[in-house]
């Protein structure tokens, strides 16, 4: 067993499009459990690649997102995006229950609703589309609104503070050094604008996901003030950002790749079988997320994490670990098993998993059937890239049919 190596430099700054990170792939190749310092955060921290051992990571209680509490960890952005009260740096049995409530308002009754109100959305996004004729960029038809609509359709927010809310989420993912003070401000005004709505909504429950949440049980269990103050911040956040550059990360990946988008005009029934591929198969983010500290000495591929050590994983390597999946650097349509971790693994994988796959399914499903000559309108080497935060993903795809 060895401990220490040579601290990598990982700015993880790299954005050709949705090329797979050089640097990464290395990373995965040669040195599966590394040290690294990445561009904010005073302290060094190990980085997890393979498959195999980001599961250990994500599901062994020796690792707890909870004590980095504190810590100026390492990380991608200038201020933490994360709220240190978040399930997200909760470690069992205190996030168990908190799933366990959380879940209630992802129950297949309510997720029959988010699908009817997600296809709503969709149609009258397409109609304007098509009606302002070709070309017309989808990123911004469709990409842009959908998520942001639907999550606030099922959150229940007044169409007038949508806007102000998406600035403010996007501002805590900006990766600029001179972004950290709007950053700040950005969070405390997100956490306010919650805190008065879950007030409300505690006292007059509707038919929407806070109020769900508001008024899940289990058993004497209740989520109290700010526990249901954070969660709404964190599924605005995650429920919308993530799945509009998905969308368009999917779409040009798909309007690049003719023979593919072929055989799924031909096949429509392979739609969610191809989504998770599609989504193992893009990088869809820069670097990591959220880390981890080892509360105990841990072996991992031959190297020992000591304990007090911050530990990174990366779920971009971990679905191209070539141990896990065939041919992992090709896109397979048809791949059946493993599942891939673009929503993370073990007790913080992504509780809004269900409505994201849900929007991708109905956006892409509705797409084929109503543009099935959709094609770039421009050669894909024009396409530009967003390069100042950690997603990766088309500033605009300009289409025509």
């Amino acid at each position: 067993m060895k401990h220490g190596s040579n601290v990598r430099h990982c700015p993880f700054e790299f954005a050709e499009a949705l090329e797979f990170d050089p640097q990464l792939k290395q990373l995965l190749t040669e040195e599966p459990v590394a040290r690294i310092r990445l561009p904010h955060g005073e302290e060094e921290a190990w980085l997890v690649t393979r498959y195999e051992d980001v599961q250990t990571v994500t599901t062994d209680r020796r690792f707890s997102r909870n004590a980095i509490i504190g810590r100026d960890f390492p990380r991608m952005t200038p201020e933490p995006i994360v709220q240190d009260e978040a399930i997200n740096l909760m470690d069992p049995p205190a996030s168990s229950r908190l799933r366990s409530l959380i879940s209630k308002g992802f129950a297949p009754r309510h997720m029959a609703h988010m699908r009817i109100r997600t296809q709503h959305v969709v149609d009258q996004l397409l109609d304007g589309m098509t009606e302002y004729g070709p070309p017309a960029d989808l990123v911004e038809h469709l990409a842009n609104p959908l998520p942001l609509t639907t999550i606030c359709e099922v959150l229940d927010i007044p169409e007038a503070d949508r806007s102000q809310l998406r600035a403010h989420a996007r501002t805590m993912m900006d990766i600029g050094v001179d972004n950290r003070d709007k950053a700040v401000r950005a969070k405390a005004d997100l956490r306010a604008y919650f805190a008065t709505l879950t007030a409300h909504r505690r006292q007059n429950p509707g038919d929407d996901l806070i109020s769900a949440l508001a008024t899940a049980r289990d058993g004497d269990e209740i989520l109290d003030d700010r526990e249901l103050t954070v969660m709404a911040m964190v599924l605005l956040i995650t429920g919308q950002d993530t799945t509009t550059y998905e969308i368009a990360n999917i779409a040009y990946t798909l309007l690049t790749r003719p023979d593919e988008l072929a055989v799924l005009r031909a096949r429509p029934e392979m739609l969610p079988q191809a989504i998770n591929e599609l989504l193992r198969f893009i990088p869809f983010r820069k670097g990591v997320g959220i880390p981890r500290v080892a509360t105990e000495d841990v072996e991992l591929s031959g190297v020992t994490i000591r304990a007090g050590d911050i530990v990174h994983v990366s779920y971009l390597t971990a679905n191209r670990d070539g141990r896990k999946f065939d041919r992992p650097d090709e896109l397979d349509l048809e791949r059946s098993g493993p599942q891939h971790m673009t929503f993370g693994w073990g007790g913080h994988h992504c509780l809004g998993a269900p409505l994201a796959a849900t929007e991708l399914e109905v956006a892409f499903g509705s797409l084929l059937q109503r543009l099935p000559e959709m094609r770039l309108a421009k050669a894909a080497e024009e396409v530009r890239w967003n390069t100042t935060s950690i997603w990766r993903y088309p500033l605009a795809l300009p289409v025509t049919w």
